[in-house]
């Protein structure tokens, strides 16, 4: 940055003025007489822009300077800065009618600092020196100044000039208006281009979108190169960062309004009845501001009250002119309410406005009933008028009972009256802000009525899996629920054939060439000059550029690494044959079977041989060749691996306030180091965890979470909030689709040695007391995690809600490797307490199959398929027969249709099937073909079991010797030794040993095909049984 001979020239010109008005003996009493005036300016304040003594620098420089102290006396200016500062200003030292300027430069050594102040401090010694009271600044130069003050011994008296400066700086010239015009241009352009039709929009399409939501989409079209031109904006390099907001859009609607201009946008969705925007944007350091109401579907009352407004808006503009009083204009706009429209007085904004330039409101010039100050030509005012708190006589809804209207606009007091308004341009009307959607409010009271019908899912999931009575007296019951289930999935089968069919119509939508491999084109030289030298046509190993350049006729030609198959080595003799064997199409047997080709008609090279008497270098090759295979394939599975990962946006961090904290948590998975506890955070558009380790910290999203999850610590040894991301993160080094937060609930981390510490705390002479105090230690637990987890719920504006498992509909099984407890919740089925977790979310399950359902096994298994059938199934192995009627009712009640049968399924195939030609698949009956599979295979096991105990008594016995049965063959066998023990009780142990022998002797003789068939025959019905 350099300043221009304009820039200097407009320093000293306004430099003057000031100078001019100090000394004046008309404001003698404005600035009280200082005989000096000292601006102080620390580090920079991003939370408050506005200061007084920041305008200052800015009016006279053109832009702020921060760390800089200046220093007006009447016959020169003194800047105070660091060295590249101090190069910037010398360029003010162009032109004629300058005033004397110093400019004294800070180094990095603190101590001469210190002493470059002590000049200053000695020239300002018992003299009055006006300052800015409310700055308080901090940073190096501030600290610099007091600590030369304190050294010095030396002190002067500190008046306040707030009032004075804003006197100065009140009054525009032309340069100021322009650049302010400019600015209201760019708000009248973002209301009318983006904002209007994007309000309308939502309300028109009748989306969820929170007066949040909709501000930071307004907030965020400064920084769309797409907008800049429709909004009009500067797109030289030198003058797009001059482009910013006064504050963050305002957004109101539904009954909830605050007319000021300190209001903030709030969590409420957008409301379809009265909505308010006030937005303003800065250039160049000059602010404006404007503010509309939209009435969507008004009432008559609503359109009467909006048109007073326009008219007391017109009749102040006419009373703004030079000279006029502000109280003034204020008591004659009340005057005209009381005159026209009595009612609507006390709902009268306090102040109708204020003073606007480089600051955003000048609080010297407050639009109000007790302000005796005169309004000067050039002055430039936002003018804000509006009722607040008027009640709707005929509401539509709740949140339409209250209502207020506003208009703002940016106007420029004028000599004569009325004053000019810089944002006209976007259009007040009531017929350009009425909005017209409905005929009636029907709508809208259907909307309302349909609007709790959610909570009953979570309810009829509560009560599905109650367990079941074993009493005679109610078999009827069951066998009545029993088919109310079947008649459910039956209804439920019809309509995912429906689904389905409606869904691959015509062979749309099936989506197997999205999963189809991509032709890969890869590119070892960009030109054959690129080609390394090869001399005596040798076999060279490019790692750098992953390729193997082989001779070939005479020529060096290159062999991408992916091209290559595999490479085997083999010694004959004195030589060494190197074999390389390519990828070609053809390849049966191999998993590159499918791999795409430009021309799969091409003529390819399936293979080279090279032998050669050189057995080390060849070797060498050789190890290079596989080892540069090795980093490829890794390369490429590392690629793939990280395909799904998305790169998060920047956390928006809460300001003005504190954010809700949840302290000592541990994550998992485990970040990088040992396991220490750490804080999470609660931010405007995501969380963020920060561990005692400031490098370990992380942010999550709301954008990018699907599920979130409270466990209590209730037969637990954690309480935990668990996050299940929509795409994989990086969270460290790690790849991961599941965050979690706990903190332990177990007593080890307190003292059991029963010292006079614990006792104290805990009162461990009482094993009552210390059950009672775990309670509540777990109740306190359970309270604190689940209130945190839902603050996260509502800072996500409905993104998230917070779902929590039934443990009393919980089940075992097997997801992974072990034996685990699964959880079912209003929408997934979870295991939350220990790694790898498992959450399956339901309304993405297609079908659930029950495996391995028949008479005598423990245990059955059960596959949940996705209607995405690209994505792996998922097998749940090892729930308890037992728990087999709480499972269907479950799936049932969560309207998941399944099916069962008797053997494992090979689902890999039954997929690839399906995936092949899904039209054809649902044309044929679907997933109907394992519920009828499933039937017709009970009903032939069952025929097949009936007929087992028809058995003879020697077919009996012979079962029973076998050897190689199932488990439930020998418990048969084992019941039927019980019978022969019974009937033979009078038979020693010799006389059972010759029976044996006999029975061994007439095994003997038989032949053996006639030995072994009764045998596999007996064998297999009792692995029926």
């Amino acid at each position: 940055m350099t300043f221009t001979e304009a820039d200097a020239k407009r320093f000293h010109r306004r430099a003057r003025f000031l100078f001019t008005q100090w000394k004046s003996p008309s404001n003698a009493n404005l600035f009280h007489d200082v005989d000096a005036i000292l601006l102080l300016i620390g580090d920079d304040d991003y939370e408050n822009p506005y200061r007084k003594s920041v305008t200052a620098e800015t009016w006279l420089l053109g832009t702020p300077m921060y760390q800089t102290l200046l220093l007006l006396v009447p016959d020169k200016a003194t800047f105070v800065c660091n060295g590249k500062k101090a190069d910037i200003l010398e360029g003010l030292k162009k032109g004629d009618k300058q005033i004397p300027l110093d400019i004294l430069r800070r180094s990095k050594d603190q101590e001469q600092n210190v002493a470059l102040y002590i000049p200053l401090i000695e020239e300002l010694a018992g003299k009055r020196v006006g300052i800015v009271e409310k700055d308080k600044f901090t940073g190096k130069n501030v600290e610099e100044w007091k600590k030369a003050l304190q050294s010095s011994g030396k002190s002067f008296e500190n008046v306040d000039i707030t009032a004075a400066l804003s006197a100065c700086f009140a009054v525009k010239d032309e340069e100021e208006i322009k650049t302010i015009r400019m600015a209201s241009r760019l708000s009248v352009n973002v209301m009318k281009n983006y904002f209007i039709d994007e309000m309308s929009t939502i309300v028109d399409e009748e989306r969820q979108v929170t007066h949040e939501k909709l501000s930071e989409q307004t907030e965020g079209i400064l920084d769309d190169p797409k907008m800049v031109k429709k909004l009009r904006l500067p797109v030289d390099p030198d003058n797009k960062d001059d482009v910013d907001w006064c504050y963050s859009p305002i957004v109101q609607s539904g009954g909830e309004y605050d007319l000021k201009s300190s209001a903030m946008s709030n969590g409420s969705n957008l409301h379809a009845g009265v909505i308010i925007c006030s937005l303003g944007i800065r250039y160049k350091y000059y602010c404006s501001n404007i503010g509309r109401t939209f009435l969507i579907d008004p009432n008559k009352t609503q359109e009467k009250n909006y048109e007073f407004l326009l008219e007391l808006q017109k009749k102040i503009l006419e009373n703004i002119h030079d000279g006029v009083k502000i109280r003034d204009v204020y008591q004659h706009a009340l005057e005209y309410i009381k005159n026209k429209r009595p009612d609507l007085e006390k709902h009268l904004t306090r102040s109708i406005g204020f003073g606007m330039g480089i600051e955003f409101r000048e609080a010297s010039y407050v639009l109000h009933g007790k302000n005796v100050r005169e309004l000067r030509n050039g002055m430039v005012l936002n003018l804000s008028v509006g009722f607040s708190d008027l009640e709707n006589p005929k509401p539509a809804d709740k949140r339409s009972k209250t209502y207020s209207l506003l208009l703002v606009d940016t106007i420029r007091v004028s000599p004569e009256g009325p004053a000019t308004v810089l944002t006209d341009a976007c259009s007040k009307k009531l017929n350009e802000v009425s909005y017209f959607f409905k005929a009636d409010g029907s709508e809208t009271e259907q909307q309302e009525k349909k609007k709790p019908a959610k909570p009953a899912k979570k309810e009829t999931t509560s009560k599905s899996a109650v367990l079941r009575s074993k009493f005679r007296s109610e078999d009827q019951d069951e066998e009545s629920r029993e088919h109310k289930r079947k008649e459910h999935q039956k209804e439920l089968f019809a309509k995912k054939l429906a689904e389905g069919l409606a869904k691959f119509a015509e062979g749309e939508g099936n989506g197997v060439d999205d999963n189809k491999p991509v032709f890969k084109k890869f590119e070892s030289y960009r030109s054959e000059s690129k080609l390394p030298l090869v001399k005596d046509q040798k076999i060279f190993v490019d790692k750098r550029n992953e390729t193997v350049i082989l001779p070939f006729y005479g020529m060096a030609v290159p062999f991408h690494i992916t091209t290559l198959k595999n490479a085997s080595k083999s010694d004959e003799g004195d030589f060494v044959m190197l074999r390389l064997n390519f990828i070609t199409p053809g390849q049966a047997g191999g998993k590159k079977e499918d791999m795409p080709f430009h021309d799969a008609n091409a003529t390819f090279v399936r293979a080279l041989t090279f032998r050669s008497a050189d057995t080390h270098r060849m070797g060498q090759i050789f190890r290079d060749i596989t080892d540069l295979k090795k980093e490829a394939a890794k390369k490429e599975a590392q690629r793939k691996e990280m395909a799904d990962v998305v790169e998060q946006d920047n956390l928006i961090v809460v300001k003005g306030r504190r954010p809700h904290r949840l302290p000592d948590v541990y994550v998992r998975p485990q970040l990088d180091g040992k396991r220490l506890p750490g804080e999470l955070e609660i931010h405007q558009n995501g969380i963020r965890y920060q561990s005692i380790k400031s490098d370990n910290s992380f942010n999550v999203l709301f954008t990018n979470v699907k599920h979130l999850f409270f466990q209590p610590c209730d037969n637990e040894l954690l309480v935990l909030i668990h996050i299940h991301f929509k795409n994989p993160v990086m969270i460290g080094k790690k790849k991961t689709k599941d965050i979690q937060f706990y903190r332990e609930a177990s007593d080890i981390q307190f003292d059991e040695t029963g010292n006079k510490r614990r006792r104290h705390i805990y009162g461990d002479e009482d094993e009552l007391e210390s059950e009672q105090e775990e309670r509540r230690r777990r109740a306190n637990l359970n309270r604190e995690f689940k209130t945190f987890a839902e603050k996260i719920a509502d800072a996500s504006d409905g993104r998230v809600e917070v779902d929590t498992p039934f443990r009393e509909l919980g089940f075992t099984g097997v997801p992974f490797r072990s034996n685990v407890l699964l959880q079912p919740t209003t929408d997934c089925l979870v295991h939350l307490s220990d790694p790898p977790f498992l959450i399956v979310t339901i309304s993405e399950i297609e079908i659930a199959h029950l495996e391995r359902v028949q008479f005598g096994l423990k245990n059955f298994d059960m596959v949940f398929v996705f209607k995405d059938l690209r994505r792996p199934h998922i097998q749940i192995n090892t729930i308890p027969m037992s728990q087999l009627d709480n499972v269907k009712d479950w799936l049932d009640s969560v309207e998941v249709a399944f099916t069962e049968g008797p053997v494992n399924l090979n689902w890999g195939m039954i997929l690839k099937t399906v995936l092949a030609d899904p039209a054809d698949f649902y044309r044929n009956g679907g997933w109907n073909f394992l519920a009828q599979d499933s039937d017709a295979e009970g009903a032939e096991d069952m025929s097949e079991s009936a007929s087992e105990f028809e058995m003879d008594e020697s077919d009996f016995e012979e079962s029973a010797s076998d050897d190689d049965e199932s488990d439930f063959a020998s418990d048969a066998s084992d019941d039927s030794m019980d019978e022969e023990e019974l009937s033979d009780s009078g038979d020693d142990w010799d006389e059972l040993e010759e029976k044996a022998r006999k029975a061994d002797e007439r095994k003997l003789k038989r032949n053996g095909e006639e030995h072994i068939a009764p045998a596999n025959a007996s064998r297999k019905k009792q692995k029926r049984r």
